[in-house]
């Protein structure tokens, strides 16, 4: 049934229903998707609603109702088709052919206020022809800290896909990392796109580059339009995407985010961080920082995600070099440092407290906060918040006034490496006029939340809700999150 034929569905009273969904991806055919049924649930309550995304949908949130979420994103009431994608992809370094939308499908797609087209995608809507066994469901704990994640990426400045809702949906569910049985849900993500690496991935290898070319032309089409016209589009595609992917990497070291499944399965071509499972926020500085216990080799820790992601892109280029000259390609992926010391770099100051600085001090007060912050170990995010809480004009006078009252840091020689760091500070301060005092003041404030998403915060706010059905405090952390408080 083709979205004209779906009943009720330009004349719903639901504003969801309402929408003009295109038919974009369903129009390359079914050689990428298949048509799916969604799980009929129990129970419909909905957990989260994401009113801060609805204006981009052109809705008002005093119009939509809650029962409105339900109805559209629970039941799955007048949409059709709905569609499990097609991929494969590299997972811990080895191929997996076993692989596609085991748990979700394509909701559809919405072309927002902005003029992009997103898409809504389900997860632990049920199973699907690649659930492979499984049960194609969502723990609501799993449900909770996506949202979570999505959200405070997304004010941390990370280009991220985002939750629009979480209905939980009472099937009971067995997992081997929770108490069991756990609760399930059902989540809308919304994003740029679902299209991963590993789609191109699996028609190379069924061989197909008639399907990868089709393909690659609607991803240009529709994600990269300012490059269709261009004669050497496809080059100026991957190139593109290097450094979408290179800024993106930047974004997540910056925040202190691991990801900790870099399989290129997860990795969108539109260069769009999503999927989150076992991430974590790294509470202190930590190369070898690993958020997944399953990844016993340390492949995806926090310090090896920009090398992974340069491998990822190279991979790609074999199902594209059907298309796209290798050494183009080649060319195209050798900026992917560059683009990510420069994003890295920008990010870091800001997060210092400086829109810009000469190349030689940015480097060097780079390096010494590193540095300082690996030697010492205090806090990650405490240590930059602490900088923005306590930052003073003072700071300009001599150096040991910088951070002087912050119980986080070392006394004056205590610690040889922040004491360089202060003299340094110090000195860029006097090479600004006082008036770029209360500047580098709301740089520090705007890139310095208090409000840190780490494990011990995710793990009391699950237990409020497992324990003592207790949803206020999600609700308080989602708010100080998107508020940067």
């Amino acid at each position: 049934m083709t979205l004209a034929e779906t009943p009720n569905y330009k004349n719903s009273s639901n504003p969801f229903l309402s929408l003009n969904y295109e038919s974009a991806l369903e129009s390359l055919g079914d050689d990428y998707y298949d048509e799916v049924a969604a799980e009929e649930f129990p129970q419909h309550l909905l957990r989260w609603r994401n009113d801060a995304l609805l204006p981009r949908l052109g809705l008002d949130p005093q119009v939509v109702k809650d029962e409105d979420f339900i109805t559209a994103f629970g039941k799955f009431q007048g949409r059709k088709p709905l569609l499990a994608l097609r991929y494969h992809g590299y997972q811990f370094g080895e191929y997996n052919r076993q692989l596609g939308d085991g748990r979700g499908f394509l909701y559809g797609q919405v072309r927002a206020t902005d003029g992009e087209l997103y898409d809504f995608g389900t997860k632990g809507s049920g199973r699907t022809p690649y659930s492979r066994g499984g049960d194609g469901m969502l723990t609501l704990k799993g449900g909770m800290r996506e949202v979570l994640a999505a959200e405070a990426l997304h004010h941390l400045g990370v280009r991220t896909s985002r939750c629009l809702s979480m209905i939980e949906t009472g099937l009971p569910l067995w997992r081997g990392d929770e108490p069991s049985p756990t609760r399930s849900c059902v989540m809308i993500r919304m994003s740029s796109s679902h299209i991963r690496f590993g789609t191109f991935e699996r028609l190379h290898f069924f061989q197909r580059p008639d399907l990868t070319k089709k393909l690659l032309d609607h991803v240009i089409e529709q994600y990269y339009q300012h490059l269709s016209a261009e004669q050497d589009k496809y080059a100026l595609f991957y190139a593109e995407l290097v450094k979408r992917v290179a800024e993106l990497v930047a974004q997540w070291m910056a925040a202190g985010f691991c990801h900790a499944v870099l399989n290129t399965d997860n990795m969108s071509i539109t260069g769009e961080s999503f999927d989150y499972g076992p991430y974590a926020f790294i509470p202190t500085y930590d190369p070898s920082f690993i958020a997944a216990y399953f990844d016993y080799s340390g492949r995806y820790c926090y310090g090896n995600q920009p090398i992974i992601c340069q491998l990822n892109l190279e991979m790609l280029q074999e199902p594209l070099k059907a298309i796209i000259d290798k050494s183009e390609m080649e060319a195209g992926l050798a900026m992917f440092a560059e683009y990510y010391q420069a994003e890295y770099s920008s990010l870091m100051l800001k997060k210092l407290g400086f829109e810009d600085l000469p190349h030689p001090e940015a480097r060097k007060l780079l390096n010494l906060t590193v540095e300082f912050l690996k030697d010492s170990q205090v806090g990650y995010h405490q240590f930059f918040y602490e900088m923005a809480r306590t930052f003073s004009s003072k700071w300009r006078d001599e150096p040991g006034f910088v951070m002087n009252n912050s119980d986080i840091v070392p006394v004056p020689g205590a610690s040889g490496i922040f004491d360089d760091w202060c003299i340094l500070y110090h000195k860029i301060l006097n090479d600004f006029d006082s008036i770029r005092t209360d500047v580098i003041a709301q740089t520090l404030a705007a890139h310095n939340p208090k409000t840190a998403l780490l494990r011990p915060v995710i793990e009391s706010i699950w237990e409020a809700i497992a324990q003592e059905e207790n949803w206020q405090p999600f609700y308080e952390l989602v708010q100080a999150i998107q508020s940067r408080k």
